[in-house]
């Protein structure tokens, strides 16, 4: 099966190539790591023994910030490599401030995981949620550095739990200790022999509620919403956009705040053919012309629009899954989104609470946002986040007495 794996990631890394010659994400995909080991020498040779963080994308990072930024917090001095998989994890965060060295991660082939744990030498390596690497996980153990799952997260449908898994369930040996999620997690893990867990909940609560004690303030943002209730709709698609047409024409007094997932013209342009009379943030400034809609054509920005909302439509649900709902929910804003939510607990946890809906069409949309309208859902989802918050203070205590 070792070999059958390694064969997979050859054959993946020549897909990405051959997909970089008409496909954006994998041009940057095949570009960024151009050179990378000899980026990885010049940014890393002068760091002693760092911590390794390692995100799959965006969602990663913000999981594992909270982590990061508290050994910081605690060592001003640690070093910090960090790792994207994915160009849209590392475009966005290339720049961030307490990181000494960021990169793309080679692929996961026996002489990149052997050759870059080498040069990096890590003290130890954090990973997010579900990364699984098994050459990178079999360099880090033959080298005694210490492996950290945080925020994890398992489900009965995974290889891991199947009679024919028993090679990712090898994988899975190589962690030191998993920090996860939920019980249902950990009675998984159990099942298979693993017992170094600790329920500590999700670092996501940490980072929303902390983000909504101090978000930044955006005067372009203010003075476009003036008095109107707001409806802030993050990281779209074309499927939920379409059913906030009838939405935004049924309700003239309330304003909405766009903020789609993909900010590529051609995305753009589709929005504003659904909603002709719609303002970009990008020209705000050359049009001062009334409108009830703004469309955020800009990454960066959303988790600070929600402190402007009072109900949240959240994107996804019509594709492979929901987006997250809990940087609205810890800004006090019940949220409305699609049907496809079925991975997400804390999805499921806010429909429990009545401080979320999940609707399938624009019918269902319009009584939802009626129903929030009246009723004061906001405050039980900012309550429930708080009642979340933690899993950064209990993964940096233990892993400090694991280190010790």
């Amino acid at each position: 099966m070792y070999w059958l794996y390694n064969i997979s990631i050859l054959i993946y890394g020549l897909v990405i190539r051959l997909a970089s010659l008409f496909n954006k994400k994998a041009k940057l995909f095949i570009k960024g790591r151009k050179g990378i080991f000899e980026q990885i020498e010049a940014t890393t040779q002068q760091l002693e023994h760092p911590i390794w963080f390692h995100f799959a994308s965006l969602g990663e990072f913000e999981q594992g910030r909270p982590v990061l930024e508290k050994i910081k917090t605690l060592n001003p001095n640690e070093k910090i490599v960090i790792t994207f998989f994915s160009p849209s994890g590392y475009e966005i965060r290339k720049n961030y401030a307490l990181a000494d060295a960021i990169l793309y991660l080679p692929l996961d082939t026996p002489a990149n995981a052997r050759r870059f744990v080498s040069m990096v030498k890590p003290k130890m390596s954090i990973f997010t949620k579900y990364e699984f690497w098994p050459n990178y996980f079999q360099s880090l153990a033959s080298n005694q550095i210490p492996l950290y799952i945080i925020s994890g997260i398992f489900r009965p449908t995974q290889v891991f739990f199947k009679w024919y898994g028993g090679f990712y369930r090898n994988v899975l040996s190589y962690v030191n200790h998993f920090f996860v999620q939920n019980e249902e997690s950990a009675t998984l893990l159990k099942s298979i022999g693993i017992n170094s867990i600790d329920i500590s909940g999700d670092t996501r609560f940490d980072r929303v509620y902390e983000n909504s004690l101090t978000p930044k303030e955006l005067p372009i943002i203010e003075d476009f919403c003036k008095d109107a209730p707001i409806i802030v709709a993050g990281s779209t698609w074309h499927d939920d956009e379409k059913l906030l047409v009838r939405l935004a024409e049924e309700n003239p007094d309330w304003k909405i705040i766009i903020a789609p997932h993909e900010i590529h013209s051609s995305h753009i342009s589709e929005i504003e053919q659904l909603f002709p009379y719609a303002l970009k943030f990008s020209e705000i400034n050359k049009a001062k012309v009334e409108s009830q809609v703004l469309i955020i054509d800009n990454i960066g920005m959303l988790s600070s629009l929600y402190q402007y909302g009072k109900i949240a439509y959240i994107g996804g649900g019509f594709g492979a899954g929901i987006h997250n709902t809990l940087e609205a929910a810890a800004f006090g804003m019940p949220v409305i989104f699609g049907p496809n939510y079925d991975k997400f607990q804390e999805a499921k946890d806010l429909i429990h609470i009545g401080a979320a809906i999940s609707i399938c069409n624009s019918e269902e949309l319009t009584s939802a946002f009626e129903y929030f309208k009246t009723n004061e859902s906001g405050d039980i989802a900012k309550s429930y986040v708080k009642s979340k918050i933690g899993a950064m203070d209990m993964i940096i205590n233990k892993i400090i007495s694991l280190q010790v």
